[in-house]
Order: C-alpha cells, then structure tokens, then sequence
C-alpha cells in the first residue's frame, strides 16, 4: 500500500530563522584612583587625561586628587572635562579599589591604603622598607611595579620607555652644562666646520648608552663606550647602524679615556642589587676640569666613586673641577613626555582588565604579566625583594594556581 505524501498548505511560507547568540554580560567598570605625588621629587602623573577619557568611555570611573596633573601641565579642568572626578581629600582618592600611582608607595600613604586595594607605581628598592611592605602584606594588597612590568614581546615597556627619555636627556643636560653659564668648560656639545668634536664617554650600553649614543652622534660629538657584556656593545651598533668605538671595561683604558673627554655618562644597569662601581676617585680626580659627569645609575648606587644624589632644584655639585649631575628621576624633569608614554603602556593594561573581570582574572590569561606582581593579596612573590629584606617569599604561579 503506497503512503500518501502529506498536503501543503500554499499559503504558508518557509524561512530561515535568525540565529541568536549569546551576548555575555558587560563587566561593572573599575573605580581607579590617581593621588597627586608628594615625595621622590615626582612631576610625573600616571594617567593622562585622554587616558582618562578612554576609560570612562569604557565603563570605568576615576577620581583625581587636586593638581594631580599640574606638574606635567595637566589642568583639573583637564581632568574634569575627561570624565573624572576631581576631589581635594587625599584620603578620598586613596578609597578607590584600583590606585595608578606615578611614584612608589611611602610610609605616609601607609594609613590611607584600604584592605584588598590593587596598586600600580614603582617600586624604588633604595626607598622601599619593611615597615612599607609589612603594612601592605598586613592589609592583604596586590602590587604591580612598572619596573617589572612585562608585555607580550617579554619585553620592560616602562622601563624602556622612561630609559629612552633618560638617554635622550643627559646629552640636553650635559649640552646645558658644558655652557660657560653653568661654569662648564664653555665648549659646544658636538663640533663645527674646523673644530674638533666634543668627546662623550658612555659606560653602559642598554637602552639608556643607546639613545645617550644617539643624541650625541646627532649632535655631532664623538662617542666611546664601555660595556663588559659584548652582545650588548653588539646590538648597540647594530641598532644605531654603524660601527662606533667600544670596549669591554678595562680600568686602565677608561682611565686614559675619561682624562680626556668632555661628558662622561654612568649608564650601568643592575638585575638586583647596586650597579657596579668602575669609576673611582682617583680616575675622576684626572679629568679636566670643567667636564661634566652625569650618572643616571645613581638611583642604584652609581657607576662613580665621587657620585651624590642630587634633586631636579639642586642637580648638580663639583668635585675636582668636574660638574656632577646625579638626580636620580631625570624623565621626571621632562615629565609630560614621560606621562604620556607612562600611560600609552598601562591604558591598555587597565582596560583589558576591565573588560575580563579585573587584575587577578587577566593575571590568570596573560602569564607575562605575572612578573609585574611582587605582592598578591597580601603574599610576597618577588624573590629578591623577600632575600632583600628577609620576608617569607610565596611563588605566584602557586598562588593562582590554589585559588582557581
């Protein structure tokens, strides 16, 4: 018996279905606090206002404490007309869950951290204490620091940046006090038609000798530098594109050398600890005066005996005749520039954050942020701070791993 097909009504049509996927829900913004700095001779701020503009378009809220801003030129009304909101208790901005700071926690923010807060600064090991970070491991606070903090190329984006602006500056600085004005030696930095250029030593060859390097062959000076990890003093010339004159640090050569230059720049850098002292007092002792040493290591020690840390009102003293400029936060002299490159590196950071449920959810995705932490809820997980000051050290990977 053959079945009969079943009848179609003609008046009904057939038509595919939009298919509707599931849109997950928006995140709740973060409030992000921004103190103005009152210690470390900080002009810095680590938000700009077009920042903070993407942010709260981005669903998150940020309070600025008063003239913030106003040392890197950046108006109230800046902030304000961005999104913010602007109050004048230093306590109040200190309430905010997430704080941006542009200068390292000191003992007077101390009473003013709130439990469980996330901050983002730098560290300064030379002025970090126990008391410091025993009160932050007490109130259970997430730190990340911008000297540790690494992007998706494994790479220092802060560090880099605020290493540029350094290399870049001390040939304007040295330029600045080579001039008679400033009882320097009254010579140009670099060299006319008919006159032999000025010679510039620089000691190290990361990213600070680097651009120190450049500006100075763009001024027309000669260059020599010392570095004793070869693959560096490499890269430098591969970097700026042509040969230039190194050499490993052999005392005897940096001796003959410095007796006869005009700018000598200590750009040493250290992983953990003091940077190498290689220039000693008696070498400093038989440079001409007049001569300007700038030591942009100080903040670690310095790579010079004689070297003192100066501030941005008082850079510079004398010793022997030769002008010494060691003011620890020199991108903090230029800092609008510095803000601004400050905050195209942790913009991003803040908003990704946002967007995948805050710090300790995006610390779960993105594996290299982890080596920025150096405290987590409390737990200490840099090493060397932990040896540093003898605190018990908890590792991270550990730490996250326990709580998912």
């Amino acid at each position: 018996m053959s079945q009969q097909k079943p009848k179609i009504d003609p008046g009904i049509s057939f038509q595919t279905m939009e298919e509707t996927l599931e849109i997950p829900p928006k995140p709740a913004g973060m409030t992000l606090g921004i103190p103005r700095e009152i210690a470390f001779q900080e002009n810095r701020v680590a938000l700009t206002p077009d920042a903070v503009n993407l942010l709260v378009n981005n669903g998150h809220k940020v309070v600025v404490e008063h003239h913030a801003g106003e040392a890197s030129h950046f108006s109230d009304k800046d902030y304000a007309d961005a999104g913010a909101r602007i109050v004048y208790e230093r306590s109040e901005v200190f309430q905010a869950p997430v704080l941006v700071k542009s200068a390292p926690i000191i003992e007077a923010d101390l009473p003013l951290l709130q439990p469980h807060q996330i901050i983002i600064s730098p560290i300064h090991l030379p002025g970090m204490t126990s008391v410091i970070l025993e009160k932050m491991m007490e109130k259970r606070i997430t730190a990340l620091s911008f000297e540790h903090l690494k992007d998706d190329s494994d790479s220092y984006p802060i560090v880099r940046s605020m290493s540029e602006i350094a290399g870049s500056a001390v040939m304007l600085i040295a330029g600045q006090h080579l001039g008679s004005a400033n009882h320097g030696k009254g010579v140009l930095l670099g060299g006319i038609s008919g006159i032999a250029p000025t010679k510039v030593i620089i000691i190290g060859a990361g990213i600070v000798g680097e651009y120190a390097a450049r500006t100075a062959l763009a001024l027309g000076a000669s260059v020599k530098v010392f570095d004793n990890d070869v693959y560096k003093l490499k890269r430098l010339q591969n970097n700026i594109g042509h040969r230039l004159w190194t050499s490993v640090i052999e005392p005897r050569l940096l001796a003959k050398q410095l007796k006869t230059c005009e700018v000598a720049v200590g750009a040493l850098s250290s992983e953990s600890g003091r940077t190498p002292m290689v220039v000693t007092e008696e070498m400093v002792s038989h440079m001409r005066p007049g001569s300007v040493i700038i030591d942009v290591s100080i903040d670690r020690g310095g790579c010079f005996e004689t070297s003192e840390i100066t501030s941005h009102e008082k850079p510079m003293f004398t010793k022997y005749g030769v002008i010494h400029y060691c003011v620890p936060n020199i991108p903090s002299g230029f800092s609008r520039t510095a803000s601004q490159a400050i905050s195209n590196v942790l913009t991003p950071l803040l908003i990704e954050a946002g967007a995948d449920g805050g710090f300790e959810n995006l610390i779960w995705h993105k594996i290299h942020l982890r080596n920025g932490i150096y405290l987590f809820r409390g737990a200490l997980t840099n090493f060397y701070i932990s040896q540093r000051f003898d605190l018990k050290y908890t590792d991270l990977n550990l730490l996250i791993a326990s709580q998912r």
